[in-house]
């Protein structure tokens, strides 16, 4: 006679098997939110109402701490019809073209040759990573030496006969733009190219090792296996690079301080002179208001490709 003993769930050395996961109640969640909401709001919610308020009244030196008259558009109107806004909109555009193509562009190129793991190829990260990471004070003070009549890159021009002269780098109204673009653009580039290498390291060995078998060369493994791996990498990288070059002023206030002239006033740095050099506050916060504005745009862009982003990764 045999007896048949079923099986329990509080057998020793067994577990049950654990249930759904359940999320926590909405009130908690909350409130581990509260306290970034209130930083969040306190340092950049407030700044920007308060922006915008100043934007549309009358703010000078001697009203900044009493009562603000509203102005409607005023001060908008008055920043084009100087000229000053609409010329710093065109030179922030051609500076945020020159930063976005270089810094995307070489960025790439720099992965793509650095996508090996090696000796070389650590060292030259590291330098890149130490490039990226100098405050860019310092940055563009190195640049400011290097670019001068008697700094290093005219003495290799001068030294090798390719220039009779210095190039005004920074002291010639069509030099100035491009070369403080360049730097902007050079201090870009690593976190850029060090993303799209994150971004490559992840294509499997096979299907390089299947390409060269196939016959392709490195050019084509470029164009067709690397270019479009990248491509949602691509998307997010050049709308911070955009955002990058959009709200760029520490470059151009230690290289140039918006001359010579006005041939590097961009929105940015236009705000800051008439805000704070001119003291007409209203005015320099419209100027802002225009450089936000473009800001924004690119930053609601930027969300909605890291949703789909996630969606279909």
């Amino acid at each position: 006679m045999t007896t048949s003993i079923a099986p329990t769930a509080g057998r020793a050395g067994t577990r049950p098997a654990p249930g759904p996961r359940r999320r926590p109640p909405r009130q908690t969640r909350l409130v581990f939110l509260l306290p970034a909401a209130v930083f969040l709001g306190a340092l950049s919610i407030y700044p920007l109402i308060t922006l915008l308020r100043m934007a549309f009244s009358k703010v000078t030196a001697a009203t900044l701490n009493s009562g603000w008259e509203f102005s409607g558009l005023d001060n908008f109107v008055a920043g084009f019809e100087s000229g000053d806004t609409g010329a710093a909109v065109s030179r922030t555009l051609v500076f945020v073209v020159v930063v976005t193509v270089l810094g995307m562009g070489l960025g790439l190129g720099g992965a793509i040759a650095l996508r090996t793991s090696g000796r070389w190829s650590g060292a030259l990260l590291a330098l890149m990573v130490f490039v990226w990471a100098l405050p860019p004070v310092v940055n563009g003070s190195v640049w400011k030496f290097l670019l001068a009549d008697t700094g290093l890159v005219n003495t290799v021009l001068l030294g090798t006969g390719l220039r009779d002269t210095p190039v005004p780098f920074l002291y010639d109204q069509h030099w100035a733009l491009m070369a403080v673009a360049f730097v902007n653009s050079f201090a870009v580039i690593p976190f850029n190219a060090l993303v799209y290498r994150a971004a490559l390291l992840t294509i499997e060995p096979e299907v390089f090792e299947a390409a060269e078998l196939d016959g392709a060369g490195k050019a084509q493994q470029v164009r067709h296996i690397m270019v479009p791996s990248v491509r949602g990498t691509t998307l997010v990288l050049l709308i911070l690079t955009l955002v990058y070059g959009l709200r760029s002023f520490d470059f151009i206030y230690v290289m140039t301080y918006g001359g010579p002239g006005t041939a590097t006033n961009t929105l940015p740095f236009l705000g800051y002179l008439q805000a704070f050099v001119r003291y007409d506050y209203g005015l320099g916060a419209a100027t802002s208001v225009v450089a936000v504005a473009g800001v924004l745009v690119l930053a609601v862009l930027y969300a909605r490709s890291i949703r789909n982003e996630e969606k279909h990764g």
